[in-house]
């Protein structure tokens, strides 16, 4: 019985292979074009950030004039200044801005690695946990490899991010429309 949804479901989504398809493409050639130029795409990443920050801040301020006591009131005005003025950042200065983001990635990598490396070998008489090692080690050893470059990579390393999530979407996306088709 759970049966016919999951079906009937999955012949919906096999008469839209082509949208699957495009959209791999389309994916693809926003690929190829960050990849070609990885510190304009950098820039866009900045500019996505802070465009973000700036909704995300307007938010916190509608927020906090719908708390009703001080206290509150305060925090949430001052989380949504804060955020407002870290997108206004971002747009006054890209530069320093996706220093700082890479910075943070390079920290945020280093300590999701060096977690997954507790994490495997905590499970080290469960099947499988060299993988979660290995992937902890290559988590940790890309974070500590960005920092090593800091500031100089962060002209480029968002940028190099945004290309690689894009093809490896794009190449997806046309493997998933493709395989529907047939």
């Amino acid at each position: 019985m759970t049966d016919v949804p999951r079906e009937m479901s999955f012949s919906s989504l096999q008469s839209k292979w082509v949208w699957f398809v495009v959209l791999g493409v389309l994916l693809l050639v926003c690929g190829v074009i960050a990849a070609a130029n990885v510190f304009m795409a950098t820039v866009v990443s900045v500019f996505y950030v802070g465009m973000l920050m700036l909704a995300g801040g307007v938010v916190y301020l509608i927020h906090a004039f719908q708390v009703r006591t001080w206290n509150q009131v305060l925090f949430w005005a001052l989380s949504g200044v804060l955020y407002v003025l870290a997108g206004v950042f971002a747009f006054m200065n890209p530069i320093l801005a996706s220093a700082a983001l890479t910075l943070f990635l390079s920290i945020a990598l280093l300590i999701a690695g060096i977690f997954r490396l507790w994490v495997g070998m905590r499970m080290r008489p469960a099947k499988g946990w060299g993988w979660v090692v290995g992937s902890g080690l290559i988590t940790a050893l890309a974070g500590f490899v960005i920092a090593l470059g800091w500031p100089v990579n962060s002209l480029w390393i968002l940028g190099l991010f945004l290309a690689v999530d894009l093809l490896i979407q794009g190449w997806t996306m046309l493997a998933f429309g493709l395989a529907l088709r047939s």
